[in-house]
This record gives C-alpha cells, sequence and structure tokens, in this order.
C-alpha cells in the first residue's frame, strides 16, 4: 500500500529519559508525543517491542508476541497503588544518560515481583483474567518459557530438562503446575505492558501520530516463539539449529554478520497458510499502525550459514517464500501497512517482490555518498513517491558522526549535492528528504539533535555497548521542534492547514515538558 505525505522521528522508547533507569511508558512517553505534535510528525517509529535477551537487543528476543517488560512505567503502577513511592526510590539510584542493562534489569524485575505481589494480595483483577484469556494463544507458552528459564538459572532451552525442553504435553502440564505463581508472574507483566502500551497508542492516534513498529524477519533461537514451535524452524532432534541466519560480508562487516537466529522451514509454514505468521503480523498490527518488515529481502532469498561456522562468510544463498507468502497474508489482512526493509545485498527479485505488493521500500541518505554515488538510487533526486526515506537508520553511525568519519571524498560528494557548509551538513540532509518526493521521510532523533557518534544506537556486529542512548530532558526544545513543524509545513508534509503563522515566536510552547500527562 502507499502512504500519505508524512514525516517523523525514530526514537525507540528505551531511549526517552526518566529517573528510573530506562526509558518507559510513563509520563516522559506522552509528552514525546505532544513534542512530535508539535514538531509536525504524523509518524513515531520504534524498534521491535519485545523482551530483550542475548546483547540487550530489540532483534534478539524471548518472544515475537510479548512486550518488553523493561518498559513498564513504575509511575503507572504506583498511581495503581501496587507500588508506593519507597518502593520506587529503588531504581532513582540508576544512571540517568544511558541504559545500563546490567543494573537495570535485576532492579526493575525487583520492584516488578513487588508490585505483583501486591497484585494478589489486593485480589482485584482489573481486567487481567480478561487479558489472558484473550492472548492465551501467546502468552501461556511464553509465561511458562520465561519461569522454566529462571528455574534453569538463565540457561537456554536445549539445556533443560529434556520432557520440557522439547516441550512435551505432560511435561507442559508439570512444570506448569510446579512454576505456577512464576507463570502467573510473567503473565502479569505482559498485562501490565499492554495496558500501558495501549493507552499510549491510543493517545498518538488521538492525536493523529501513528506508530511505525518493526517485525524481524527471524526470531530468536532462544525464545519461546522456537521453543514452543520446533517442527516451523530447521532444527536438530535436540532442538539445536542446523543452519542459522545471517548476511555476508557488507558496508557494515568483512566478515558478514552472523546473526544466529534459526532458519525457517517455509515448506512446512506453506501447508497451513503461514498461520504462525499470520497470527504474528495480526499481533504487530493490534501493537502498531505500520509495521517495518526488518531484513525484507530475506523473503526472496536469504543468507543460510552452518551453525558451527564463527563467522558469515561461509554460507550460501537458498530461495524465501517469495510471493507465495505475501499472496497468503494478503488473502487473510487485505492491504497491508508494511514497509520493506530493502538494504544490503538486493538483487532483481527482491525488488520485483517488493513492487508486486506496492510496498515502500527504503532509501539512506548516508549511503547516498559512497563511491560512485551520483549514480546511486539512495540520491534523493531518484526517489519515487512509494518510499520510506531515513537519514541514517539505527544501525548507521549518526549522521554527525559518519560525516566526521567519512573520507575527505565521500565529504566532498555529501557538500556538493547537498550544496552547504559542513556545519549545516545534518540540517540539509534532513531538509532535503522533507523536501523529496518520498511520501515518507523518518528522522533518528539523533540526526534531529544534530549528535555525534556518542549518540549512536547499534553497531552491526558488536555485542556489547548498543542500545543504551537516552535524550536529556532539555533537548526536547520548542525551538526544535518549531524547526521541524516549519519543513513540514512548508514541504507538505502536515495533516491539516498550516497554523503556524498564528504563532508567537516569544511564546512558551503549548505544552509542558515538566507536567505528567494522564494516561
Amino acid at each position: 500500500m502507499t502512504f500519505e505525505r508524512a514525516a517523523g522521528i525514530l526514537l525507540h522508547p528505551t531511549s526517552l529519559h526518566g529517573r528510573y533507569g530506562i526509558g518507559d511508558l510513563g509520563s516522559e512517553a506522552y509528552q514525546f508525543v505532544d513534542w512530535l505534535q508539535a514538531a509536525g510528525a504524523r509518524l513515531w517509529q520504534i524498534l521491535p517491542l519485545g523482551p530483550t535477551g542475548y546483547g540487550d537487543s530489540p532483534y534478539q528476543c524471548f518472544s515475537a508476541f510479548a512486550g518488553n517488560h523493561m518498559l513498564i512505567s513504575p509511575d503507572y503502577l504506583a498511581r495503581i497503588n501496587l507500588l508506593a513511592e519507597w518502593d520506587l526510590a529503588q531504581l532513582t539510584h540508576l544512571p540517568a544518560e544511558a541504559v545500563d542493562f546490567g543494573a537495570v534489569i535485576p532492579a526493575k524485575l525487583q520492584l516488578l515481583r513487588t508490585a505483583f505481589e501486591n497484585f494478589k494480595a489486593q485480589a482485584d483483577d482489573r481486567g487481567f483474567s480478561a487479558f489472558c484469556v484473550a492472548e492465551h494463544a501467546w502468552l501461556d507458552d511464553y509465561a511458562l518459557f520465561m519461569a522454566c528459564k529462571a528455574a534453569h538459572g538463565g540457561a537456554s532451552w536445549t539445556t533443560w530438562d529434556q520432557a520440557i525442553a522439547l516441550h512435551e504435553p505432560a511435561a507442559v502440564v508439570e512444570w506448569g503446575n510446579k512454576l505456577a505463581d512464576d507463570v502467573q508472574f510473567h503473565k502479569f507483566l505482559q498485562w501490565a505492558f499492554f495496558s500501558q502500551w495501549d493507552a499510549l497508542k491510543h493517545y498518538a492516534n488521538e492525536r493523529d501520530i501513528k506508530i511505525v513498529g518493526d517485525i524481524p524477519i527471524f526470531v530468536a533461537h532462544d525464545s519461546a516463539d522456537v521453543w514452543a514451535n520446533r517442527s516451523l524452524f530447521l532444527l536438530h532432534p535436540d532442538g539445536n539449529p542446523v543452519d542459522i541466519a545471517g548476511v555476508p560480508p557488507d558496508y557494515f562487516s568483512a566478515t558478514g554478520q552472523r546473526w544466529g537466529n534459526p532458519l525457517y522451514r517455509w515448506d512446512v509454514m506453506a501447508q497451513d497458510g503461514y498461520q504462525w505468521w499470520q497470527q504474528r503480523i495480526s499481533a504487530s498490527l493490534r501493537t502498531v499502525d505500520i509495521v517495518r518488515v526488518d531484513h525484507f529481502r530475506g523473503f526472496a532469498g536469504y543468507w543460510a550459514v552452518p551453525a558451527s561456522e564463527e563467522t558469515a562468510v561461509n554460507g550460501e544463498w537458498r530461495r524465501g517464500p517469495g510471493a507465495d507468502f505475501f499472496q497468503a497474508i494478503s488473502h487473510a489482512f487485505g492491504s497491508l501497512p508494511l514497509i520493506a526493509e530493502d538494504l544490503g545485498m538486493i538483487t532483481p527479485d527482491v525488488y520485483q517482490l517488493r513492487d508486486q505488493f506496492t510496498l515502500p521500500g527504503m532509501r539512506i541518505l548516508q549511503f547516498a555518498f559512497t563511491s560512485g554515488a551520483f549514480q546511486s538510487n539512495f540520491l534523493p533526486h531518484t526517489y519515487v513517491p512509494n518510499t520510506v526515506a531515513y537519514t541514517g537508520s539505527h544501525d548507521n553511525d549518526t549522521s554527525r558522526g559518519w560525516y566526521t568519519s567519512a573520507g575527505p571524498e565521500e565529504q566532498h560528494r555529501a557538500r556538493t549535492y547537498l550544496y552547504c557548509s559542513e556545519d549545516a551538513i545534518v540540517w540539509t540532509m534532513i531538509r532535503t528528504l522533507y523536501a523529496s518526493v518520498a511520501d515518507t521521510v523518518i528522522i533518528p532523533m539523533q540526526d534531529a539533535l544534530d549528535l555525534g557518534s556518542e549518540a549512536r544506537m547499534n553497531r552491526p556486529g558488536y555485542t556489547g555497548g548498543n542500545w543504551a542512548w537516552r535524550i536529556k530532558p532539555d533537548q526536547l526544545s520548542y525551538d526544535l521542534a518549531r524547526s521541524l513543524y516549519g519543513l513540514a509545513e512548508v514541504y507538505g508534509r502536515l495533516a491539516q492547514p498550516a497554523i503556524s503563522n498564528e504563532l508567537d515566536p516569544n511564546a512558551p510552547p503549548y505544552f509542558d515538558l515538566q507536567e505528567t500527562s494522564e494516561l
């Protein structure tokens, strides 16, 4: 499908400011929505919302359906009398400028356990039972998976007691009874997460702001999805993967990227019309308004690496499900609000698949100025309307960091094309995308703030130090919002007639960044 002409900001909720060590779904998230509205932004793009596992990556989650309980707002739990002020003080010592996952995860989990104990003691259902019934298709397996994982010291499910590792029905019942309280705890966390997320999404939608989510094509091996659905994945009898996903050597890594995700048995999935995928997409579209499909090229062909390999160099291309998959999905859902992440080593069949289903592709402006740039389809004058354009993505350096570290020739190409000075390079990149014919423009928050490499979100191929950046409260300024609003007004990316001429430039913002929004 095609999208309306609009602009948005990329910022994952963990990067919001706040006093509890990690961005969450509390008042700061509502303040950010207010800021987006003031900036004329109609899209808020986030990364996957699942509970993170290895390396704290939102692309390696314990479930493709569950929410990340680290995003639950302690203030919200206090507001509904599940926590007291002295409970909240347990998290206020955590660093504010970056997420220290090693510190925040155990501390916040302990706080959430306190909230759960209070929830049980109050015996007030609050819609919890109805939530468990409505979401049982994925929730039962996920909650048991997390409880069993804790009971086995956090070890991967392939190392658990054999019967439960193989998800044998009798063992599922046995362990469910044995770990009943922990199972309920993880169901409680999901109820709390989705209660908060649904309220936040409603708040954004009321202000004509849509949420752009993200579906990684592959799921983590150490996940409830693989544990409970082994027949859908290419695994050995003991559950370990035969081959794994990744990408060959590319712009980001000379040895490729060895992701470690198990590969799908697409032939098995096709037999029931890709029901697991239908359930996954349905769940995503209840959570967000638009879905970016990460590594779209994997549906046309994917890089398979033997699990025994230490790098992704020695792999092979295999054919994906192609049009058959999207025909089944289209039959089930109709026109889909999907964005195809068509970056990397792209072959004509990938573009053909994208265009066959009228999916917008992605363009990264940073990529336009590498060698051969003036023949590059990343240059804005080559865009087509059905495009989502970015200055950079969560996997790129910030645009300021990219320019600073680029070689002289690349810098010269950028300045020549953009016709600007070094100081103005980032803002000119933003303005150029707003002015382009691309229907959708999304700017990483770090680029809107013109921050350097210290604000980079992820370095592909590195397992530590990623996903930790957080915004500072004073960086959500009215001046920045007004500048972005002006671009959206000039280049036709507002939903309604412009009203900025009626604003007094000396007046304070109509929203108060220090005021706590009500859930």
